[in-house]
């Protein structure tokens, strides 16, 4: 085995898109991540609970600073979920609470999935990572403790049945960020009276990345022993390929470096990508109402 790695610095960044297997929590791939590339400065965008699989985002290098903006991108999902069964969890990993015989229609079932499209209020499942007062729900819940989960504001673009095999059904989920697809399986349920929790999921989207571009992690693996993975990285300014782009002048992209404004016409959006005539990120940009120019938001060196 070849013990040395891609001679990183401080200047390595971009975006490694991962396929993550069932059984390791996404902490656990960047772990795997920062070992194999000598970087430190690694994060995901997005938490996949350990019986999830699919794309994880892992930003690199300098490129972990977009990642408020990332983690904000929307989510797709292969949701299997199975009626009839109720946990306290609302996963296949909790105490069953109920079950019910399940007399619900293919029809039924795609009526009521319509009541969950939109913007809605969403109560996350109380073992789930959200912090309470300085505590993880889920430590409260495994102490017995009674506490109570506040409702968020979610929007689901889309829900639509793929599977229909009784009592597990498959649904593709398109979703806004920090929505709980376990929430959604345990409210169907409800709605439909049988109960219902998520047997297994799987993302197959997050932001602009879907998992044509996610490489298996043994795959990465690999590729980091034999001194390869660079191949892999995914250039910073492409996480966030949907916003709009400017490039700069080698001047501007100087002036950009120091903080300064520069003049361009306004968009339809706000923030904009600001690059190198080669599409090397320079920064994030945001318009200035007042001055009527771009001011630098996130700047990033070369």
């Amino acid at each position: 085995m070849d013990n040395q790695r891609y001679p990183a610095n401080n200047t390595t960044s971009g975006v490694l898109v991962v396929d993550k297997p069932i059984g390791m929590t996404s902490h656990q791939v960047v772990q795997v991540i920062r070992l194999g590339t000598n970087i430190k400065r690694a994060g995901h965008t997005g938490t996949l609970d350990p019986r999830a699989s699919g794309v994880l985002v892992v930003l690199v290098g300098p490129a972990v600073r977009l990642s408020e903006y990332v983690s904000a991108e929307d989510k797709r999902y292969q949701a299997t979920i199975k009626l009839g069964e109720r946990t306290d969890t609302y996963d296949g990993d909790g105490v069953v609470t109920r079950t019910a015989d399940v007399n619900v229609t293919r029809e039924q079932f795609e009526e009521a999935l319509i009541h969950f499209v939109g913007e809605i209020k969403q109560v996350p499942p109380i073992y789930s990572a959200i912090k309470i007062k300085g505590r993880h729900a889920y430590d409260m819940a495994r102490n017995g403790e009674e506490f109570e989960m506040e409702s968020r504001i979610i929007h689901v673009h889309s829900l639509e049945l793929v599977e229909w095999n009784i009592p597990e059904v498959v649904v593709d989920v398109h979703c806004s960020s920090g929505t709980y697809v376990r929430s959604l399986a345990h409210d169907l349920g409800e709605m439909l009276g049988c109960g219902a929790n998520l047997i297994g999921l799987r993302r197959t989207k997050s932001g602009r990345f879907t998992l044509k571009d996610a490489n298996p992690l043994r795959k990465l693996t690999e590729a980091f022993d034999n001194n390869s993975w660079y191949q892999y990285l995914i250039p910073a300014a492409e996480a966030l390929s949907d916003w709009p782009a400017v490039i700069l002048s080698n001047e501007e992209v100087d002036l950009v470096r120091h903080g300064h404004r520069i003049a361009r016409d306004q968009g339809d959006e706000k923030m904009i990508r600001a690059i190198t005539d080669q599409g090397e990120l320079v920064a994030l940009m945001e318009f200035d109402q007042e001055s009527g120019e771009y001011q630098p938001k996130k700047v990033f060196f070369a």
